[in-house]
């Protein structure tokens, strides 16, 4: 099976005898359907006690433990989301607040579950979808809200959260019926546009400190609109990446809670889309 260059899943590859680890039993390979490694013991004459396996503890993924998790893991994104943009209209100093909290802290729990293989903990996804609530209520009250320089009417969230799923359920349907195949090719050209992406984004902060605008790619402009046109592009391919490594991961029979993997992946998705719709959304509105 092909490997996936997502690096969410990535330590969710099938190994010997196992899927990442899984289903591997202490002195496996020692004697067929022994988990303890030693001789069954023998009746009279030579005939051996009969084994019983063991009952499995757990169970193949299916796409309905991608789908339930998926809108748990959504469903506390957006409690989150409500609770901080309603509790920052009230207090108006809690935005910056909940915006660093959630920001950084997302970001690094992000780090935690991709790189340090805890992408199947439950309890560490929920805590980065609650953190990224927090971050994205806070951050869509004050990108609208005029009194910090917003450009004005909450129903750009509106429009920007029917955007994003509209995208997302749009290139569901490219994937399954295939209108474009998730190759080795595809997947290098993709993981390198957001690699290309993130450097000219730190590119253009690091100059904004010194000439007003950067680079221009996020100052309402035409460059910045065509920017934003490019990000969107890249974020709705890469929904792809997700779907191809989750049908990977049901073809291997992973475990059941590998699927708190497949919705952390597509959640990070789905919120880079949502704040890029946003802030495409409101080039226009400025205009």
């Amino acid at each position: 099976m092909r490997s996936t260059s997502n690096p969410v899943f990535r330590n969710l590859q099938p190994q010997q005898g196992g899927y990442a680890g899984f289903g591997q039993a202490p002195g496996a390979g020692q004697f067929p359907n022994n988990p303890y490694g030693q001789q069954p013991p023998q009746y009279p004459g030579g005939y051996q006690q009969p084994y019983q396996p063991a009952v499995p503890t757990t169970r193949p993924m299916t796409i309905d433990d991608v789908v339930q998790k998926t809108g748990i893991t959504l469903g506390v994104t957006a409690l989150g989301a409500i609770l901080s943009y309603a509790l920052t209209a009230s207090n108006h100093s809690l935005a910056m607040l909940f915006v660093a909290l959630g920001g950084l802290g997302g970001f690094a729990l992000a780090m935690v579950i991709s790189f340090g293989r805890k992408q199947d903990n439950p309890a560490l996804v929920l805590s980065y979808a609650a953190l990224e609530g927090l971050f994205l209520g806070a951050f869509s009250f004050l990108f609208t809200n005029v009194a910090f320089g917003g450009v004005g009417g909450s129903g750009l969230i509106a429009q920007a959260v029917l955007g994003t799923f509209g995208v997302f359920f749009g290139m569901l349907v490219v994937y399954k019926t295939g209108a474009i195949r998730v190759t080795p090719r595809f997947t290098r050209m993709i993981v390198g546009a957001m690699i290309g992406i993130l450097v000219l984004m730190l590119g253009n902060l690091i100059a904004a400190f010194f000439t007003p605008g950067g680079f221009g790619l996020r100052d309402g402009g035409t460059l910045s609109i065509i920017f934003s046109l490019v990000v969107i592009g890249v974020a709705a391919f890469s929904f792809l990446l997700d779907f191809d490594a989750a049908d990977q991961l049901i073809r291997a029979q992973a475990p059941e809670k590998a699927a708190w993997g497949v919705a952390f992946g597509l959640t990070v998705t789905l919120v880079w889309l949502y704040l890029e719709i946003l802030r495409l959304l409101s080039y226009f509105q400025d205009r």
